[in-house]
């Protein structure tokens, strides 16, 4: 195989995201056009932290659903872990640091208690998530049953604001945890386990899989995700709050932006990097309605287009595959 057939098949491979990206770029670039005061870095920075926390929690969503499964949990998690880290991460640098760690700690525990009872239990996913998410919202309006609580403004304006006053902080951010963290864990065996166990459980299984340890792994990773997500959270609001709609429709937004990235709900496909620009591609939705004064209500109904669309083209996509498969 010459050099242009490896590039046109690489090219296929990532057609979700590239597809992702054009139609980001393409958003960004008229939002910035229609902005009333025209692109600065201030605009640029609010964008990315908006954008961001959907992010966090869309890579969070990702790798249950490369298992073939679906963590509706992700955003009570994160929830959960802003209410707590509104509770914990203040005080002096050490207590500061304490806190974060606790915070992400937390996560990884919810997480790896979702990972434990569907592989333990052998439970649906999305029937195991629906009820501890139910149990880390309880948590959650125990920790903070009004809103309130502090945060160390200096970790806040460390991670919310610029480096050398032009990048933001969050883009940097997400960059690390692709480069420090999925890039890594997906060539790893436990990586490489999650892709088989959803392209196809009983093959996995028949091949020597780690079928249990590659589930675990994955929900227990969502989880710590998920508590990083509400960590950035309670840095841009200097506070915590339990509101449930909130943390229900980032784990909407979570699956639209994982779908949108690339990522196929049968399992099997996709990574990190499409469902963080599936999650830019959302959120500038918002800021291009909000941009052309147009009604509030749109904002679901071309989310929803979107939406429908990325699936649609998922969709023919395995049917293609299972096409060439019945021809054997």
């Amino acid at each position: 195989m010459n050099s242009r057939e490896e590039w046109l098949r690489g090219l296929r491979r990532n057609s979700g995201p590239l597809g992702a990206l054009v139609v980001f770029v393409l958003m960004f670039s008229l939002y910035l056009l229609e902005h009333p005061r025209s692109i600065s870095v201030g605009i640029v920075t609010t964008a990315s932290n908006k954008a961001a926390l959907l992010a966090i929690v869309a890579m969070a969503q990702t790798l249950p659903v490369i298992t073939r499964g679906l963590d509706l949990s992700v955003g009570m998690v994160m929830v959960l872990t802003s209410c707590l880290a509104s509770v914990v991460v203040n005080g002096a640098p050490w207590q500061v640091a304490l806190g974060v760690v606790l915070v992400l700690v937390a996560g990884a525990a919810a997480g790896a208690l979702n990972g434990a009872i569907i592989v333990f239990g052998r439970l649906q996913p999305i029937i195991v998530t629906l009820a501890t998410g139910a149990v880390f919202f309880g948590l959650a309006l125990l920790l903070r049953p009004s809103p309130g609580g502090e945060v160390s403004e200096g970790l806040s304006d460390a991670l919310t604001g610029r480096l050398f006053g032009t990048v933001p902080t969050t883009l940097v951010l997400l960059v690390a945890v692709i480069l420090l963290g999925w890039m890594p864990f997906r060539r790893t065996v436990i990586g490489r386990s999650c892709y088989a166990v959803g392209s196809s459980e009983q093959a996995a299984f028949l091949s020597g899989v780690p079928l249990q340890r590659a589930k675990f792994i994955a929900y227990t990773a969502a989880g710590l995700l998920s508590g990083l997500a509400g960590l950035l959270l309670s840095l841009i609001s200097l506070s915590g709050e339990a509101s449930s709609p909130q943390a229900g429709l980032y784990t909407l937004n979570s699956i639209a932006a994982v779908v949108i990235g690339g990522t196929s709900l049968y399992g099997g496909t996709g990574g990190m990097v499409g469902s963080v620009i599936g999650a830019f591609v959302l959120r500038t939705i918002g800021d291009l309605l909000f941009v052309f004064d147009a009604p509030a209500l749109w904002q679901p109904l071309f989310e929803g287009l979107i939406l429908l669309g990325a699936v649609c083209i998922g969709a023919l996509h395995v049917l293609r595959l299972r096409n060439r498969l019945d021809l054997f």
